[in-house]
């Protein structure tokens, strides 16, 4: 089937990688959805010495070796972000955008960069708060949306937005220039509370309110518990056991989204439990199929 794997990976940090490897290496067909300089943390690192086999090198030349490594094993890394991961009993739905992969195994490997939430921002979560606006926008025709960007890269989005409704608000989370559409309404003010009763219908501001039908917050990356409808949570890590299992049967997760340290060794050791595990699970699964 297209878009149908073995295993699906989220994360391209260390945990990501070496799951990836992992499950290369043991035959099993492999999607993994990451960044283009793999990891943001890692190449802000100025120094790392506690990596066996790479003492004193800095991040960028540590990031530099990992991205040989994949690229000498044939793994591409899929530049998109997924929305949604959603446990459909003999696989897993993976949404991005109006895309739809689907996987018989998932690793979670997110790490911790993920934007605290708004106030009620969970509360309202599909009812008039959604983390995809192109996939959400058909629902807002003719309607008042508001946009909360994180990144660049939420602008494309805006603007295909604003060809349906009648009045988009684009608040940006970030500094420079914005490429929006000229009707689009920027408000350059910081979002606090997400409000409603059986529906967010407000947006309120440091210095304002905006009366909106819906609101999109489009982040790097949102929560585990988010991203995971169902996945248990421990002090803000997802929580695992020694072989990187979480509580939903065939999902696995490994790095600094299971918790410290935060270590990059750590993660990759990690992730080679969780495709170790993962692997594992497939085989069983087939066994017993047959």
């Amino acid at each position: 089937m297209e878009n149908r794997y073995d295993i699906a990976i989220i994360g391209s940090g260390p945990a990501g990688l070496e799951a990836a490897i992992n499950c290369k290496i043991r035959n099993k067909n492999i999607i993994i959805f990451g960044r283009e300089d793999l990891s943001n943390k890692l190449i802000k690192a100025p120094k790392v010495d506690n990596y066996l086999g790479f003492h004193g090198i800095t991040g960028k030349e540590l990031k530099d070796k990992f991205q040989k490594h994949i690229d000498d094993m044939g793994i591409e890394i899929v530049y998109e972000r997924i929305n949604n991961v959603y446990a459909m009993g003999e696989y897993f739905a993976l949404m991005v955008d109006e895309k739809t992969y689907e996987a018989s195994s998932v690793i979670l490997a997110t790490g911790m960069e993920y934007t605290k939430p708004l106030k009620g921002e969970e509360e309202f979560l599909g009812k008039g708060v959604g983390y995809c606006a192109t996939c959400d926008a058909p629902l807002y025709k003719n309607k008042i949306v508001t946009i909360i960007g994180y990144n660049k890269e939420a602008e494309e989005e805006a603007n295909y937005v604003n060809e349906l409704t009648a009045n988009l608000y684009y608040i940006p989370m970030y500094r420079g220039e914005y490429n929006l559409d000229k009707s689009i309404k920027v408000i350059k003010d910081k979002p606090v509370e997400i409000s409603g009763d059986k529906k967010a219908n407000k947006l309120i501001l440091n210095n304002s309110q905006i009366e909106t039908d819906g609101i999109f917050v489009l982040k790097d990356s949102v929560s585990p518990a988010q991203l995971v409808p169902g996945l248990e949570m421990e002090s803000s890590h997802i929580k695992v056991d020694r072989e990187m299992k979480t509580n939903i049967k065939g999902c696995f997760a490994a790095g600094d989204c299971v918790g410290k340290p935060y270590q990059y060794i750590k993660s990759a050791g990690e992730g080679q439990v969780a495709a170790l595990s993962s692997v594992s699970y497939l085989d069983n699964k087939d066994r017993l199929n047959k």
